[in-house]
């Protein structure tokens, strides 16, 4: 008899920002695991080109237009999964927005608008599925941190500070719910490449796109960028019935960087 690892079938999933990049991944893994995918996206069109291609693998998808950074459609979108599914088994909070800037550099504005994205996202979405979760038995959670919640990386003063928040806020929950058998769990990728980082090198660095990517990919002691679907791998174990042992850790998906640089 063989064993099937990561098996998903009967779970309903929330992954947040899947429209795109690791999201994206993470919603085709959980898919071919037998899950059914909710995705919430700002860009529903996005979303929708990725449930479509998921449902043509044979999975199931869907997606649910939600802007994270805002309370009532996150409110709304929750409930919308409830009334569908009955049940919510995985929320993966992926969702962010990225900043270059130091302390002095970075404007009153960027300041905010990483935090509600970043931070009051994940809030919002932690606050409205919790409950459903609970009610049910309980769940797995996994945050979308960074390297950024553990070391220093210049430049990326308001980011690094948002993704502090994401790791402790994992800390939290793992400790608040262990008793309502939810697991919470984050990863903290180095680097990966992503449509996103394609487009935040184009914005931030134009004329130099080449050179700034080879030094970012060159940033990680193993030599290059990690890939969507690495860290995708990564979370289905999390959110699996393998992973019931782990709760209320950091898992740095990082070539190396915190520990061998």
């Amino acid at each position: 008899m063989s064993l099937v690892l990561h098996n998903l079938t009967d779970r309903v999933a929330i992954v947040t920002g899947g429209g795109s990049g690791i999201g994206q991944a993470i919603a085709h893994r959980f898919a071919r695991h037998g899950a059914s995918v909710v995705i919430f996206e700002r860009d529903e069109l996005a979303g929708t080109a990725t449930a479509h291609d998921i449902q043509a693998e044979g999975g199931k998808a869907e997606v649910v237009a939600c802007d994270v950074a805002d309370a009532p459609s996150v409110d709304a979108a929750v409930a919308a999964v409830e009334a569908t599914h009955g049940r919510i088994d995985i929320l993966v909070n992926n969702a962010g927005v990225a900043h270059v800037g130091t302390a002095t550099t970075t404007e009153p504005e960027d300041f905010d608008r990483l935090y509600r994205v970043n931070v009051r996202g994940v809030y919002f979405c932690l606050r409205a599925v919790l409950p459903r979760m609970t009610a049910h038995g309980g769940g797995a959670i996994v945050n979308l941190a960074s390297i950024a919640s553990v070391v220093g990386i210049k430049d990326r003063f308001a980011y690094s500070m948002t993704k502090g928040a994401v790791l402790t806020m994992t800390y939290s929950v793992a400790a608040d719910y262990i008793d309502h058998g939810v697991r919470c769990n984050c990863v903290c990728p180095a680097r990966v490449h992503t449509p996103f980082v394609d487009g935040f090198i184009r914005d931030n660095y134009p004329g130099r796109e080449g050179d700034v990517f080879e030094t970012l990919s060159k940033y990680q002691p193993i030599g290059r960028m990690g890939q969507p679907e690495e860290v995708a791998s990564f979370v289905l174990y999390l959110c699996s019935d393998e992973a019931s042992f782990l709760t209320g850790c950091a898992y740095p998906i990082d070539g190396g960087v915190v520990n061998l640089r």
